[in-house]
């Protein structure tokens, strides 16, 4: 019911939204820029999307009870245990056939810039089986930057559905840990491609990066989704191992 208030209140262009699934489980991937990312994704995809929530949003009266009923799984953010939770929560909702957003960065990028993506995500389309379909969104940090208190009305933002990075194509790609790691840049790769965001090799709201890092080729999505690994690589970018 929410949707067409919000289509009232902000334009929302959307790109690509026929490439999704009309059934089946898939895990959506945006880059995060504002507050308001997940809502006007879940508000313009015709399917539910339950989305990862820090779980800081349970202490606030503002969205602890309105995020849940959205579909929102509430993750720690301080790792371990408690962020496996949420993940085991994110796995039952992809073995039901649904859809599972989740922002690859882990929190708001506060500079503009892309950051590097953690591999949650990857570790899930591996176990399950299922695609990673890239999001990328442009203006809604215009509409509501970070920290600002209110969004501000009669303005739009871009909404693109990128092409699926299929989990078969880096089944056989060495370790566990660098297949998942290679999986995600190509992920974070066409990202970048839609939004036009500088990519920095860092996670977001880290100083730096103290991981081990090696080069890893990042292959472009086919437009035959279907067609198998690509042939050749599109870009360079410089990934952890762990």
């Amino acid at each position: 019911m929410a949707g067409p208030v919000v289509t009232r209140l902000w334009t929302i262009n959307r790109h690509g939204y026929e490439r999704l699934p009309i059934e089946g489980p898939a895990i959506l991937c945006p880059n995060h820029i504002s507050f308001l990312d997940s809502m006007f994704l879940m508000f313009t995809v015709s399917r539910n999307i339950s989305f990862v929530g820090k779980a800081e949003y349970m202490d606030s009266w503002k969205t602890k009870f309105l995020f849940p009923a959205l579909g929102m799984i509430p993750i720690d953010r301080s790792g371990g245990e408690k962020s496996a939770v949420a993940l085991d929560a994110a796995e039952s909702v992809l073995r039901r056939g649904e859809l599972f957003g989740i922002f690859p960065e882990g929190t708001r990028s506060r500079n503009g810039k892309l950051h590097k993506g953690r591999t949650g995500a990857a570790r899930l389309a591996m176990k399950i089986g299922c695609p990673i379909y890239p999001v990328g969104i442009v203006g809604t940090d215009q509409i509501q930057p970070p920290d600002a208190k209110a969004p501000k009305l009669r303005k739009s933002c871009d909404i693109t559905i990128g092409r699926p990075v299929r989990p078969e194509r880096y089944a056989s790609r060495g370790s566990e840990h660098l297949a998942w790691r290679s999986m995600m840049d190509e992920v974070m790769f066409e990202i970048r491609e839609m939004t036009g965001q500088e990519y920095v090799n860092t996670y977001a709201g880290a100083e730096a990066d103290t991981e081990p890092t090696v080069a890893a080729r990042v292959g472009g999505v086919n437009e035959d989704d279907d067609a198998g690994p690509p042939g050749g690589e599109v870009g360079l970018l410089a990934v952890a191992v762990s």
